[in-house]
């Protein structure tokens, strides 16, 4: 029997659809919240899933972004039920990875319809997965890629991976006052193999954990070697996934590398994006709390892509704001591009936030961001990352 997940937080709306459903021998489980719905979603894997799109603290963006994330609900058929009807939330939706939209008020012929036709195309799909060579192959390669990274790690204790430090520059007085941490594998099978998909290799693994807390350490361990030698502190920033943010004994490992390095806890910075936050805002907010009672910094990374957090920003624990990169390439030239850069660069000064702009590569862009007095700047206009050495040496010109 077709088993269909409902999360939607109006109770009789819920129920009607459940109701219906049901008559049509479909098998229902129902969520009265994002966060409840994510969870049913995990445990019980629904063949098709419908989700209102407005709902408190969570809302369908933020539920689809965390599904299509896991390995086990990454495919299955999402239909956003909605009263919103813009071709702004349609776009949005998809990009996201939606399957289709309902909007409110729907009859039962064009529900019944919309699911219909979701779960033909899974089912075709499907038979396509496990019939095509070329899928075979390719799921055969990717085992194998999982495989040398499971190697790379439990064989060769981390040293196939390096961690290279872009600066993050004081805008008026272009001294660097902090850098961001990005990891780096150069496997003999494989070459230099993209962060991106490392990240996500790494994420479907699990093994994002022990290799976060290898970069965690090496940064504590790098950031207290450059003061030991004489160098001005600085603060440096480790990028950290949904995964690895909700892991119970986080603050025990963040203070155990901090301790064993003598590393202040001001001189670490945390950077989450808008999506991990707003996954469960409550507990993203608690736990950005604890860190902060410590001393740890954290930025808000790619702001201005998420999806609703503004109505959130001014609760958040946070020190800095880090304006994506997308507003910034050719802001001179794109009026739209320029007057949301402004916005976000005066909303963070009021609320007493650092703002740093991300992929700065142009002149031009430098003279935007000083004239509307964006306090730093992060891009290949001063450097692209760059391995430690490298780094010590831009340290060792601004001494």
């Amino acid at each position: 029997m077709t088993k269909i997940l409902v999360i939607e937080d109006e109770n009789s709306v819920r129920d009607n659809l459940v109701e219906l459903l049901e008559a049509e021998d479909f098998e229902t489980i129902d969520a009265a919240n994002g966060k409840l719905g994510i969870n049913l979603a995990l445990t019980e894997v629904p063949d098709l899933i419908l989700c209102d799109l407005m709902m408190p603290e969570l809302d369908g963006y933020g539920v689809l972004t965390t599904l299509r994330q896991e390995p086990l609900t990454a495919t299955i058929p999402f239909i956003f039920l909605t009263a919103k009807a813009t071709k702004a939330d349609f776009r949005q939706g998809m990009e996201l990875g939606a399957d289709d939209y309902l909007t409110k008020p729907f009859t039962r012929a064009e529900l019944l319809s919309a699911i219909d036709g979701r779960l033909k195309k899974q089912a075709t799909l499907k038979q396509y997965f496990s019939t095509s060579p070329q899928l075979k192959a390719f799921n055969s390669e990717m085992l194998v890629v999982k495989n040398i990274l499971h190697g790379a790690i439990e064989q060769g204790h981390f040293r196939q991976f390096f961690v290279e430090y872009q600066p993050q520059v004081d805008i008026h007085s272009g001294k660097i006052i902090a850098a961001e941490a990005l990891l780096r594998w150069q496997s003999p099978e494989l070459g230099r193999v993209a962060a991106s998909e490392l990240i996500r290799l790494a994420e479907s693994t699990g093994l994002i954990i022990p290799i976060g807390e290898w970069v965690l350490e090496s940064v504590c361990q790098q950031n207290q070697a450059w003061q030991n030698a004489g160098y001005s502190p600085l603060c440096i920033a480790v990028n950290f996934s949904a995964r690895q943010f909700t892991q119970p004994d986080l603050i025990k490992k963040i203070i155990h590398f901090l301790t064993a390095n003598n590393l202040e806890p001001h001189y670490l910075e945390l950077e989450l994006t808008e999506s991990l936050i707003m996954q469960d805002i409550n507990a993203a907010i608690a736990i950005m709390n604890e860190l902060r009672s410590l001393g740890v910094k954290i930025a808000v990374d790619d702001f201005g892509t998420g999806y609703s957090s503004l109505m959130y920003l001014k609760k958040l624990p946070i020190n800095k704001l880090k304006i994506d990169r997308y507003f910034i390439h050719n802001v001179v030239n794109d009026p739209q591009k320029a007057a949301i850069t402004t916005a976000l660069i005066q909303m963070g000064h009021n609320l007493n936030l650092q703002v740093v702009a991300e992929g700065v590569e142009t002149e031009l862009d430098l003279e935007f961001l000083r004239q509307h007095n964006c306090d730093a700047m992060q891009g290949f206009l001063f450097s692209r990352p760059v391995a430690a050495a490298e780094f010590q040496k831009f340290l060792s010109r601004s001494a």
